[in-house]
């Protein structure tokens, strides 16, 4: 008796980041090819891929009646693809939903979601059905077009991809995110890629720009008009990365007594109608968006978002700009096609090296399906001269069924015929030995010679089998182009548009204001020039530190201890009534950083700037206007040093005061003029740092506050000096806070 021993492996001692490097590489690796990235060749991810074969298997085509969701995400998930229902489900509602697809592959019955983001019914509710053409994507399927693999348990075989005659990775797009890439693909119009793959086939070299002739940008289920730039489009296709502005579609309705309002028939690609127009509410209720006065949706079947005007004086190209400018109702949609080539190695194409796998896939198929034809072919012919003996000697072959103990045997040696054709002889029926069915015999025999050696005459020749997938591209342009009922383009391209943006004066309505800023930093804009601030209310323990008149159409500059400066529009500061809001919720300062000054812009002024360590320079202020809340460095500092103060640069000197109490001046023109930087020391320090700058007139002399009077001192020649010397103790008088 044998004795089995039980092999144990010993646990061995792996470092811990090898271990996990290993096993996140496995995991990357199946997320990037098994369920993130498109194939090139036919478009599609591998839960597409089993959905649609898995309806095939159930007989699901568009001619046929429809089935339960559920019954067919419990085939998909228990032969195909074990992951959960919910997911594979939400995957099948999108290739039913016309809004998210530019061509559906599913043919839904029940309720499937809207454009209003509203999610699809339970599964076992809803019905569907192959649409017409995702029967084009599997055609050849059976004709050993593609290969086949074991599904996960190995009971059942799946198609490693499909034959698709249809252009899919570019008509329909595709968007995943793997480990460390990601990939995003618009639609595209079916009939262009078409006629771009026919010029390809004909002109194997043709370039980028050529083929965007053919295809000129995206073409979305939900319409609108592509806003960019032709350079721009081409560039995008030419590295296989970049993006494309979409706009909605809008018309200007005219109402009675001469008002107007603008109809929004047409909104961007996978963007939510209910969440569009919350944004836009919000927008409105924070003033935001100061020319529209109301927002309405009025869409039935169709879209119809209504947009009213604050005044019928305006210009509906005003209004619409800034409603781009601030709204979804234009977006930028991303390209990256990034895909798995041949060899599921995922690469970054460009729009000619997409379309080329396209056709090098069909080439294969075409080859494939020739083969597989003619083996048919092949074997029906030699089945068929099996028949022609039984013609020729039909009583002996009747003799020997009915009297040899092995007929089968008896066959085969009399006449030399093979085990198929002896199978084939004795499998025939009684009435197929009429006279009539030898005749159709040999005109089959004749027809099947005739497409054998035209199959033949293809597989030697390379320029018939491109001629073969012309026709065959030809027929599917035809099929699914412009005449048909999904064929015609839908996103209009439009011109770019112009790169100067609407002032914003012309955006908001010129009021003045008052700006108010406490010590502690809360900030509040009231209507009109108020002239007594001594009504003015704060929170218990705060102050009033600025005070400035501005209107409504200009911007506020904030310079901080950090050294950055930050931008707000002051028609985006909140309202008067009340105490205001911290300006930490307009601006990204941080907790340890506080505002040194505020100041409404002026473009052609300049501003000195000065850090604690004595160090300053001039800066233009059209350099200082921050894009973001992050807002603009400027001011170099690190370290204990901070930015300390800012003034306006006007008049001809500088005046400098320390921590100490001592005051230099000197000419500001002894200042560099920078965008950036730290500038050169202003005054120099045994103790302590830099207090205040001030730039002015000599002529006019040096003036300081000194409680509620306003004091000048003229007799400054005590005080002038060079950059960077120490100064002399300031006049009698002057403020113990070392500030002018």
């Amino acid at each position: 008796m044998v004795e089995i021993k039980k092999i144990r492996s010993e646990p061995k001692d792996v470092a811990l980041i090898d271990a996990l490097g290993e096993r996140y590489l496995a995991y990357a690796l199946s997320t990037i090819t098994s369920r993130s990235l498109p194939d090139a060749r036919d478009g599609l991810k591998p839960v597409h891929r089993r959905l649609l074969f898995a309806m095939r298997q159930l007989r699901l085509d568009p001619d046929q009646g429809f089935k339960k969701c559920a019954r067919v995400v419990g085939d998909v998930i228990g032969k195909y693809h074990p992951h959960g229902d919910t997911a594979v489900y939400d995957a099948m509602v999108r290739l039913a939903q016309e809004f998210a697809v530019r061509y559906p592959l599913v043919e839904g019955q029940g309720n499937f979601g809207n454009v209003d983001g509203d999610s699809a019914a339970a599964m076992r509710y809803t019905e569907a059905r192959l649409t017409d053409y995702a029967l084009a994507m599997l055609e050849g399927l059976d004709e050993n077009a593609v290969d086949f693999r074991e599904n996960y348990d190995g009971t059942e075989q799946e198609p490693v991809l499909l034959p698709s005659s249809v252009p899919n990775l570019l008509a329909n797009g595709a968007a995943g995110i793997a480990v460390g890439m990601a990939t995003s693909i618009p639609p595209h119009n079916l009939e262009e890629i078409c006629t771009a793959l026919l010029h390809l086939i004909k002109f194997p070299k043709a370039g980028i720009a050529k083929l965007v002739e053919l295809i000129p940008g995206p073409d979305f289920p939900t319409g609108g008009t592509l806003v960019e730039s032709r350079e721009t489009i081409e560039e995008a296709y030419r590295n296989g990365r970049g993006g494309f502005r979409l706009r909605a579609n809008w018309q200007k309705e005219d109402l009675e007594r001469g008002k107007w309002q603008i109809v929004v028939s047409e909104i961007p690609y996978q963007v939510q109608k209910s969440k569009l127009i919350e944004k836009i509410a919000d927008m409105m209720a924070s003033r935001k968006l100061p020319l529209l006065e109301d927002v309405r949706d009025e869409s039935a079947e169709d879209i119809r978002l209504i947009l009213v005007p604050r005044s019928k004086s305006l210009d509906p190209e005003v209004l619409m700009g800034m409603m781009f400018q601030n709204s979804d109702l234009e977006v930028r949609i991303p390209l990256n096609l990034n895909i798995l080539d041949r060899n599921t190695i995922p690469q970054v194409m460009n729009l000619r090296e997409a379309l080329q796998s396209f056709l090098d896939h069909r080439h294969e198929v075409l080859i494939r399906r020739s083969e597989n034809r003619l083996n048919k072919i092949e074997s029906r012919l030699e089945i068929l001269a099996g028949y022609m003996i039984v013609f020729l000697n039909l009583d002996e072959v009747i003799l020997i069924i009915r009297e040899e103990d092995d007929p089968k045997l008896v066959l085969i040696k009399r006449w030399k015929l093979s085990e198929n054709q002896a199978e084939a002889i004795l499998n025939m029926r009684l009435r197929s030995l009429r006279r009539l069915e030898e005749f159709s015999i040999k005109e089959e025999i004749t027809e099947l010679h005739k497409e054998a050696t035209g199959l033949r005459e293809l597989l030697k020749n390379q320029s018939f089998r491109w001629k073969k997938i012309s026709e065959e591209i030809a027929a599917t342009r035809k099929r699914f182009g412009k005449k048909s009922e999904l064929g015609g383009r839908r996103t209009a391209i439009g011109a770019p548009p112009d790169k100067n943006t609407i002032p914003l004066a012309e955006m908001v309505e010129r009021e003045p204001i008052t700006i108010i800023c406490s010590q502690k930093g809360w900030i509040r804009a009231s209507k009109g020039h108020l002239e007594n601030f001594s009504g003015l209310k704060f929170k218990d323990g705060d102050r009033s530190r600025f005070v400035i008149h501005a209107e409504t159409v200009d911007k506020l500059v904030v310079f901080c201890t950090n050294g950055r400066f930050y931008t707000i529009g002051c028609d985006k500061l909140p309202s008067g009534r009340g105490h205001g809001e911290p300006i930490r919720l307009v601006i990204d300062l941080p907790n340890d950083h506080d505002i040194v000054q505020v100041l409404v812009h002026k473009a052609d002024r300049k501003l000195a700037v000065a850090s604690s360590d004595g160090r300053g320079f001039v800066v233009s202020e059209k350099e200082v206007l921050a894009q973001t809340r992050a807002g603009k460095q400027v001011l170099n500092v690190s370290g204990e040093t901070e930015a300390r103060a800012c003034a306006v640069a006007e008049g001809d000197m500088l005046a400098v005061v320390g921590e100490n109490h001592k005051i230099l001046i000197f000419p500001l023109s002894d200042l560099p003029e920078m965008a950036r930087g730290r500038g050169v020391k202003l005054q120099s320090y045994k103790d302590g740092g830099l207090s205040d700058i001030k730039a002015f007139a000599l002529s006019d002399g040096l003036s300081w506050k000194s409680g509620e009077r306003t004091r000048t001192e003229k007799a400054l020649d005590l005080y002038k000096g060079k950059r960077a010397q120490a100064g002399r103790l300031a006049p009698r008088g002057f403020p113990r806070s070392n500030r002018f």
